[in-house]
């Protein structure tokens, strides 16, 4: 079997090491470029003609697992239970365990009142089965490594607890440590003491409570953070009523096809993706694009499955299922960015790849050195175990990962689709956002801005005759025009000229509407110049349109697309996140620059074709800004592939989601501003983790090295490095969408009002 793009689940990973071990050994395969995340577990390899058994066996070749992904499971099981996570479930127990254990043997250790005359033998007691078993993780992953002649941080992690635990056995069979009375006192720092008298009990059972402790919290924070993943799985129905020659019959959603005819009564889950061919409702499709407010169906709209239905029976036609779907294709965009990896991750990467050697160098060092400077035994020896345990970068390895599982999975939640970690980086510099005018910043949708009725006519009169001679046409103009006049009865006649105009006979009167020169040329009907002028209204960026009846002048009706609500608002937003707006159509030089003179927009690139696109956002390039490009049509496509940072309306055509760097599911302005933010922001934070977990080993370790730092207090300050870095990343769990400002909303009615 060959495959171009395959997947694998790695087990046995128990630091950034191994990630970097096993990602390092798959690149050398020929043809395979391979990236190996640690905090998801998984394996990106691409290649010309990869083979799966192949990518398997390299990797059990340096001590891990593999296997191809089975199907994720999803949140909870069919009793509404969630599923069990053996191995959280048995680090847990794991970590309870060896604490109850070490408690006593810390406390005896560090309180002399609480030495009895044989304590040290029950403290040896509770901590051989924690410094064996409860360690027995670190002490596996290092063996494993040596077999394969590597190191990595469980090596230092297993030397360091190993070295504590058998020290204390040797000071208690063959020195002075296990004669009756003997007593020892805590310190912060590693003291001179008499020959083979200090055990290092409380240092071997409480490094491994610190280090379980910490690899449990960053096992949470792993499956808290792909429980945005899974939720998706969980927003899907699980059986679809579907319509067999009137009949309903409910099936499994697994077994629809493209084609199938489905019902979807109020309350229930579409199914999945389609077109209502019967019915209108309101659907609520909060759970994919964060947008609270239901939207309204009716025949011939396209409907995502995993919405919900609220209002009305809708009957829909199954035009996607499973792979195809909406759903399915962001849980693939949510796996894709949570899997690669960033620049910076790669850092950190090459880092943890020689910082184990050299620890254990350093180590060592620190041991002779201070041997042969006449230090005691065991300030040397404290020394170095210090410096093997505090210099672990657990938290190095934990910084990009974690906080990019957060901030995608947090994006998910709000309609915010990141492909991958390469855009945090792209959205710092940006500091031009190219826009494309119909569907992005205006809604696509042509509706009547405004109307001009002659004297004696009244508007509703005038919106009822174009209405009726335009609902036999299927053109947008029409459309919008039938939709502005509510429910009218149709003409008796009809005749379509392409381009021109119709006409038709209503109520025992010809109507015609059209171009007001079509009128004025083919019925002799002049536009009377006391109505405001046609082309005051075509420069505003509308489509004009006369209507006549038995030869005379009824009105003007104007029909344009309309701006978005919140378009303005994430304009200004734009600028307050230091980027540029550029208004890029291939819309007439009028109508742009009235879209952009309503929303705020001073550069406006009009008449432009979908290669022109292309070429303006290579222009920017060129001139050295680091530009975005947000569109939703195939014309769109190249340009958004081409720009530093594409982001696709969830709206809009396949080509162009497929081109993008981000995708806004709800296909709101305001939104990408979201998403910028987001972005932002999870990169400071991961900046922020490597910062604290470089400077944390940077400072640390000379301290250790200088006898300054006893192994206990080393062993829970590495652990709280890892908690730091987990926890600091969580905190992205809290990241909340700006609200449309009350005034912004106010503005686009009251423009709508002024216009009719």
């Amino acid at each position: 079997m060959t495959m171009g793009d395959v997947e694998l689940d790695i087990t046995g990973m128990t630091c950034a090491s191994c990630a970097t071990r096993i990602e390092r050994k798959l690149n050398r395969l020929p043809g395979v470029e391979a990236t190996v995340n640690y905090a998801t577990e998984k394996a990106r390899v691409r290649g010309d003609d990869v083979d799966p058994a192949a990518l398997i066996a390299t990797v059990e070749s340096v001590g891990y697992g593999a296997a191809l992904p089975a199907p994720p499971e999803p949140a909870t099981t069919d009793d509404g239970t969630e599923p069990v996570d053996l191995e959280l479930a048995s680090l847990r127990r794991r970590l309870l365990i060896s604490t109850a254990l070490s408690v006593p043997v810390a406390l005896m250790s560090m309180i002399p009142a609480l030495q009895f005359e044989y304590w040290q033998w029950l403290a040896l007691t509770l901590t051989a089965p924690v410094a064996v078993w409860g360690a027995w993780p670190f002490h596996r992953a290092a063996a494993i490594n040596a077999r394969h002649g590597a190191a990595t941080m469980d090596t230092l992690i297993s030397v360091g607890v190993t070295a504590a635990f058998g020290w204390s056995l040797y000071a208690l069979f063959f020195g002075g440590a296990g004669v009756p009375g003997m007593t020892m006192t805590f310190t912060l720092i590693g003291a001179p003491q008499a020959g083979g008298h200090e055990i290092y009990l409380e240092v071997a059972a409480l490094v491994t409570v610190f280090l379980l402790a910490g690899r449990y919290a960053e096992a949470r924070a792993r499956t808290s953070s792909s429980e945005a993943l899974r939720a998706l799985l969980e927003l899907g129905a699980r059986d679809a009523v579907r319509l067999v020659d009137g009949a309903e019959q409910r099936v499994p959603v697994d077994q629809l096809v493209v084609g199938d005819t489905v019902l979807v009564r109020p309350g229930e889950k579409i199914p999945s993706d389609g077109l209502v061919v019967d019915g209108s409702s309101a659907v609520d499709a909060s759970m994919l694009t964060g947008e609270s407010v239901p939207v309204e169906v009716g025949v011939g709209s396209r409907v995502v499955g995993a919405t919900v239905n609220v209002g009305g029976r809708l009957v829909v036609e199954i035009t996607r299922v499973g792979a195809d779907t909406e759903l399915a294709r962001m849980r693939r965009l949510m796996e894709d960015a949570q899997t690669g990896k960033a620049r910076v991750q790669r850092l950190a990467d090459r880092v943890s790849a020689v910082f184990v050697p050299v620890v254990i160098l350093l180590s060592i060092a620190a041991f002779v050195g201070w041997m042969i400077a006449g230090g005691s035994l065991e300030l040397a020896f404290t020394a170095a175990v210090a410096t093997l345990i505090i210099a672990c970068p657990c938290a190095l390895g934990l910084a990009t990962p974690t906080a990019l599982l957060v901030g995608t999975g947090r994006g998910s939640q709000m309609g915010i689709l990141i492909r991958g970690p390469q855009v945090l980086e792209q959205t710092h510099d940006v500091d031009v956002i190219v826009l494309d005018k119909t569907g992005t910043v205006t809604t696509g949708t042509m509706t009547v801005s405004a109307v001009r009725p002659a004297a004696g006519v009244t508007r509703d009169e005038l919106l009822a005759a174009a209405a009726a001679v335009e609902s036999g046409s299927e053109h947008p103009v029409a459309r919008a025009i039938v939709a502005a006049a509510g429910a009218v009865a149709p003409a008796d006649t009809f005749d379509s000229h392409a381009g021109l105009g119709v006409q038709g006979m209503v109520d025992g009167s010809l109507v015609m509407a059209g171009r007001p020169a079509w009128l004025q040329e083919q019925w002799g009907i002049r536009v009377d110049d006391n109505l405001q002028d046609a082309g005051a209204l075509a420069e505003g960026g509308a489509t004009v349109v006369a209507v006549g009846r038995d030869g005379s002048l009824l009105g003007l009706i104007a029909v344009a697309d309309t701006v978005k609500p919140t378009s303005a608002e994430a304009i200004a937003r734009f600028r307050a996140l230091g980027m540029t707006p550029v208004l890029l159509t291939g819309d007439n030089d009028g109508a742009a620059r009235h879209i952009a003179a309503q929303v705020g927009i001073d550069e406006v690139r009009s008449g432009v074709t979908p290669a022109g696109k292309l070429d303006a956002v290579r222009r920017l390039q060129e001139q050295g800004h680091t530009v975005a490009m947000v569109g939703d049509g195939v014309n769109d496509a190249a340009a958004l592939a081409a720009a530093d940072l594409g982001i696709a309306m969830g709206g809009g055509t396949d080509a162009a989601i497929a081109a993008s760097d981000i995708t806004v599911v709800s296909g709101d302005l305001l939104v990408v501003a979201d998403a910028v933010r987001l972005s932002r922001r999870t990169l400071r934070t991961i900046k922020g983790n490597l910062f604290w977990a470089f400077a944390y080993n940077v400072a640390a370790i000379p301290v250790a090295m200088a006898g300054l730092l006893n192994p206990l207090v080393a062993a829970a300050a590495m652990a709280l490095s890892s908690v730091f870095v987990v926890t600091n990343s969580l905190r992205l769990r809290g990241f909340r969408a700006l609200p449309p400002s009350p005034s912004s909303v106010a503005d686009a009615d009251s423009r709508a009002l002024a216009r009719l």
